[in-house]
Parts: C-alpha cells; structure tokens; sequence
C-alpha cells in the first residue's frame, strides 16, 4: 500500500489543486495522512426521518424525505434568495439559499425524491431550512444511517463551496483508498492490555461511527495512543536524567534541624506538612536526585516545609537556596526565615539585583568559602558570579515564572546537581500535573495550618458601592488595609472596565482620610518596589493594583480584597488574588465586584469562587471551563497543547492508564531496545522530529 504521510492531498478523488491550496492554508492538510487524522468535532445522529408534520421549530437538527414542488426567487441584489418548496405529503417546508443559487438550480430538479438535512427555523408561520444538505434517496451516504460527522472549517471554505459536508464526502473518498491495514503504532502487548480497537478501525470508525458505542470506542483508542506518546516521552527524559545525574546522599537528620524542631518552630506541623517532609526526606537518602513539585494553597505552610528541608542540607555539610520570581517575593522570604531561625548558629543572606558594592563581595565570598549556608535571591542566584562551596538543596518558588533554561544553569554550579524543590501556589489537576510537569514528583500540602480562617468570598453588583465603600470605612478604622484590583491599566475602547487610573482618583475622593497607593505592570520595577514597600509597612491603607500582585507579598494586616469586573478573570486568578489576604489571624474578605448582565461562565466563576476555598476544586473547575491550554506554566514546560482528541480536563483516567502503561514498557526497558518496543521508539522519534506534540519537557 503507497505511504498515505507522502502522498499529495490534490491526488485525492474530488480535491484537486484548487481545493488543495485551500487545505493546505486553512487547515494545515498537506497530504492523505494529514486529512485522516483531521477529526470532526461534533456528531449529528441521522440515524431518524421525520415528517414535516411534526416538525417544531425548537428541534435543533432533523432529517425529511420527499420531493421539490417548486422553486422560486425572491428580493433584489445582495438581498436575493432561492426558496424551494419541499413536500413529503404530510406538510410543506421552505428550504432557503442565500448563495450559490445558480448552482442550487441546475443541480436539483423537480418531482425526485431527496432527503434534506438541516436545521429548522419558523418564520410566519412556515417552516424554514437554510441551506440545507441535500441527498439523492440513492446514494447509500456514509452517514444517513446513523452519527454523521461535523469538521470545524473557515469562513473562506465555506465561501469555496468546501464545507463540513464537503469534507465528509472527501474523507469518504479517502476511505476507500484504504484498501489494507495501516501500520499500527502501538504494540500487540498495548492493543491487548488495554483491550484498545486497532489503528485502521479506529480511524474509519472516528470519522463513519455506525453507533454511539463504536465511537467511543475509536475515541479512546485514539486519544489513549495520543496520551500514552506524550507520558512515554516525559518518563523517558526523567529516567534519563536519573541515570545521568546521581544525586547527593543526605544521610542524616542532625543538630540544626533538631534544634529548630525543638525550639523554634512556631506551632505544630499539621498533617500534610509531616506527610510531604518525609516524601522529601525520603527523596533526600535515596542517593538519586530529587525533583520534586510542592502544591499548597497560600498560606498552607510551604515556606516553612521549604525551610526544614533546607536544614537537612546544612545537618549534612551542604549549602542551600531559595529562588523566587521577584526582590520584593525574595526579601519577603528573607525575612521570613531570618525570624524563624533567630539564635541560631544559621547565615542567612539575601542577593538581588540591587544589592552591589562590598555587601554583594562579602555574600560571593562567603558562598565560596561555606560561610554562607542559606542564599535567597532573585534571578541573580543564578549569574555566573555566583558560586557556592557545596550547593546541595535549591528551592524554586512559584515555578511558572522560571524557565527550563534558568533551571538548568542551576545544576551547572556543582559536580551533582543539587535536589530540587518546585514550590507553587497554583493548584494544578492531577491529569495537568502529569502532563506538564511529568518529571517531577508531586507532593501536595492539603490542610491549612490551625487558627487560619478561611477567607470569605462575597459577590456584589456594581451599582451597590456606596454599601460596600461603608463596609470598607469599618474594616480601615479597625485598622485593616484593603486591595482593590483591576483589570486593566487605561481606559479601553472596546470594553467599558474601570480601569486602574480612574479608580485610583475615584478611592482618594473616595476615602479623602487614608492613603491610597497604586501599582500596575507600566510602573518601573523602582516605583512598584516604593509603592509595595509603602503598603507592607503600613503606610498605605489602601492599594489599588492590577495583577501584578497575584504572586507576591504577604501582608498579614490586609484582610480586604475586591476585585472589580471580576467577570474578566480567569478562575484561577481570582483563586490566586483571594490568596493575597486571609495571612493574619482576623477573619478576611474577598468581594467580587461584577455588573448585572453576567454570562454563562462568568456566572459559573463566580459561583464557584464564592462556594468553596479549596484550591484544587478549583484549578479542576478552571480546567473544564477554560481547557489547559491557558493556564499558565504550559509554555515554559515545552508541552504544546495541541491534543488532536483527547482532553486533558475530561479524560483524566485515560492519562492515567496512558501513563501506567508508559511506566511499565520503561521499567522493563529503560532504552527501548527490545524487538517489541522497536516500533515505539521509532514513532516516539517520529513524533519528536514532527514536532506533532511537543518540543522539550522540563
């Protein structure tokens, strides 16, 4: 059988050059291979033929059989339309064209028996059908017996006469060019295991399913092969790495971790933080490197996990540091675990951009002669003017804003890469973890520490200020201090939204007796840094901001965040930005400020914000509504999410077995060598040189 990847789209019966230069552009479909797996994105089931008396006009799609009574033309110029009078005996439908009529007319006749398909419409008092398909009651078609498919196509194939119905009849076309079995991607032991549908039944199954069942059979066939290539690749690569870079041995559990335990540690550990301290632990003995991704809402305690691990390192002679995105995060950290370990015989020292002179020698100094043991920085951490004694344990925070590159360069400083520690606020799903950050062993922190009140959300419209603004008064003289977050930074055209400027002059009328600081994207890194610092130390009671404070500073004393238009966020952003308050010990608010006219999603988001706190609940919601595709962090993992099938927020439990059976091919055979697993290393190599799924997992 010729090779279908090699062979030319235009030699397809009913393509041609024409129609081929219109694939090719719009739809990237170059060759047979290309249109084979170009899936339809919804099914029609015609498996049913109604009467014209009982058809409604709330029926979303139907399918009558009879014959053309008559045509006729109505309007004028642009406003001209073909009508056909169409008649099965029990009643009598218009079937309406507003182009291609000279076409229309010399294909149909009268008096022949067809069945029209499409979706009806009633205008006074008769039933209408635009643009119908139409097929002669002869023509055994692929799918009037059962689910017909839909392919999303362009504007400008539509205007070509190539639309989803065209499609169909091509692909048709390229099914009978099947005269022999495809070579399978997957091996016998797979197909078996999984009791998967073979390639080629699969594949003319997906676009000509006879049934419901057949269907979503090809359908996990296809995507279970689609997910499996994607975690065989990411297991590869961190089995790679573990053979190559052994890692340091931290054999023991000594002095300064014990001292810190016993008498500096400043409640009870809960549960999950026990729970995730022995994952690392355990990691941290094995001899192998550890790469690990600590989840935990904000405030659940994994600084201080952070914190104990790196003591581990010290109690076995290595030196340790903390990375977090930006100086005001880094200085914030600094503090933090200079006040933990106070007395104690522990150097801790912080290095950021704007840190020169004799204190930036002093601290590159001591890095290289051991003096110093903890390093918290920015990006400067890793400048090649950086060296340390012994860098045995790196804690990365809020790993979205780091690059692969940037984490590389890490494990440049040491003849071993030292463990690692990814920490993030940002819950992610399980099916997403997996996905994009594969490699990395994922811990999770799931209990709040105790005396912490969850924040509570509430939802107000707009035109109800001036009784939000009193309860606001109430929480300042009390002392609190307020986040008011917007949107966007100027007036946009197109989108009536209260953009940070105005509210800014607004709250100071406002609110004439307090401070009111702001601080947006646009601002220099100096001014921002000035205007945070203000609000830190109490200065400014309120802020008024864009995102730009989702990762950031912990302020125990804001108890207050509105969000205004918080229709326009995303569902984890506005989880991230509800983080920023609720670090102190009085019971904080959140309030989601939108106007009446919500839509669907937007309604959903609000819903779910103001019914539950929990962070994963919400990251697996944020998944169904928006797909992962917009989350953030799916760039720097080098993961494309350009699933041809399979969907990362539904099909969690085929990424699963997906990933277990990827897991036992590597642990029997961690070099695909075996006569077996030939044929996956060669489509894995394929895949990696297409490019079809992904560039480099980090």
């Amino acid at each position: 059988m010729f090779d279908l990847t090699t062979r030319d789209i235009k030699y397809l019966p009913g393509v041609g050059p024409q129609r081929a230069a219109m694939l090719n552009k719009e739809l990237n479909i170059y060759s047979f291979n290309d249109l084979l797996y170009y899936f339809p994105y919804k099914y029609v089931d015609r498996s049913r033929i109604y009467t014209i008396r009982e058809i409604t006009g709330t029926m979303p799609y139907i399918q009558i059989r009879g014959t053309i009574l008559s045509f006729e033309s109505a309007g004028e110029g642009r406003q001209r339309r073909l009508i056909a009078h169409f008649s099965d005996g029990t009643g009598v439908v218009d079937l309406i064209w507003f182009r291609g009529i000279k076409y229309i007319t010399g294909k149909y006749k009268l008096n022949k028996e067809y069945i029209v398909f499409g979706r009806p419409t009633i205008f006074n008092g008769r039933v209408n059908i635009a643009h119908p398909d139409i097929d002669e009651t002869t023509e055994q078609k692929s799918g009037s017996l059962g689910l017909q498919p839909y392919y999303n196509t362009s504007e400008k194939m539509k205007r070509g006469m190539l639309n989803s119905h065209a499609i169909e009849k091509i692909m048709h076309g390229l099914m009978q060019q099947i005269k022999e079995p495809l070579p399978e991607t997957l091996t016998p032991q797979i197909i078996s295991a999984y009791r998967l549908m073979p390639l080629t039944d699969a594949l003319c199954a997906v676009h000509f399913p006879e049934n419901a069942d057949q269907l979503r059979k090809a359908q996990y066939r296809l995507k279970f092969e689609e997910l499996f290539y994607i975690q065989l690749n990411i297991l590869r690569y961190a089995k790679d790495r573990q053979r190559k870079y052994r890692g340091y041995l931290f054999s023991k559990v000594g002095d300064v971790f014990n001292r810190f335990y016993q008498e500096n540690l400043p409640f009870q550990l809960t549960n999950a933080q026990k729970r995730v301290l022995k994952e690392i632990r355990r990691d941290m003995g094995s001899g192998r490197q550890m790469n690990r991704l600590l989840q935990g809402d904000v405030g659940s305690g994994k600084t201080l996990v952070a914190l104990m691990s790196m003591l581990i390192a010290l109690d076995n002679n290595y030196q340790a540091c903390m990375m977090a995105p930006t100086e005001i995060l880094a200085n914030q950290h600094y503090e933090t675990i200079k006040e933990l370990l106070q007395d104690m015989d522990v150097r801790v020292e912080l290095l950021t951009g704007s840190i020169k002179g004799k204190r930036r020698e002093a601290i590159l100094q001591g890095l290289l002669t051991g003096d110093v043991h903890i390093l918290i920085g920015t990006h400067a951490v890793i400048e090649d003017t950086v060296n340390f004694a012994s860098l045995g344990f790196v804690v990365i925070d809020e790993q979205h804003r780091f690059g692969v590159a940037q984490r590389a360069r890490l494990w440049s400083k040491n003849n071993f890469p030292p463990h690692v520690l990814v920490m993030t606020a940002t819950p992610i799903p399980r099916t997403l973890a997996m996905t994009l950050y594969g490699d990395l062993d994922v811990s999770v922190i799931d209990q709040l520490p105790p005396g912490r009140k969850p924040v509570k959300t509430l939802h107000w419209y707009d035109n109800a200020s001036d009784g939000l603004y009193r309860d606001i008064h109430k929480q300042i003289q009390q002392g609190r201090q307020v986040y008011f977050v917007y949107p966007l930074i100027k007036e946009s055209e197109k989108m009536d939204l209260k953009n940070v400027e105005e509210g800014y002059a607004h709250l100071q009328k406002v609110f004439p007796d307090y401070h009111v600081g702001m601080v947006h994207g646009q601002m220099k890194a100096v001014q921002k840094e000035e205007e945070m610092r203000k609000f830190v130390s109490g200065q400014t009671q309120i802020l008024v901001a864009t995102t730009v404070i989702e990762v950031g500073v912990n302020v125990p004393n804001a108890s207050v965040m509105v969000i205004q238009n918080a229709e326009r966020f995303g569902l984890s952003q506005l989880h991230q930005l509800r983080g920023r308050v609720g670090r102190g010990a009085d019971q904080s608010y959140c309030i989601l400020v939108t106007n009446y006219q919500l839509g669907k999603t937007s309604t959903k988001r609000v819903q779910i914000m103001t019914e539950t706190n929990d962070g994963f609940e919400i990251a697996e919601a944020d998944l169904k509504l928006r797909g992962p595709g917009d989350l953030e962090g799916t760039k720097q993992s080098g993961m494309a999410f350009d699933l041809k099938l399979a969907n990362l927020a539904r099909d969690g439990q085929i990424v699963q077995l997906a990933r277990d059976a990827a897991a036992q091919v590597l642990d029997e055979d961690p070099d695909l060598q075996r006569p077996e697993n030939v044929l996956l290393k060669k489509t894995l190599d394929e895949l990696r040189a297409n490019e079809m799924n992904w560039s480099s997992i980090s």
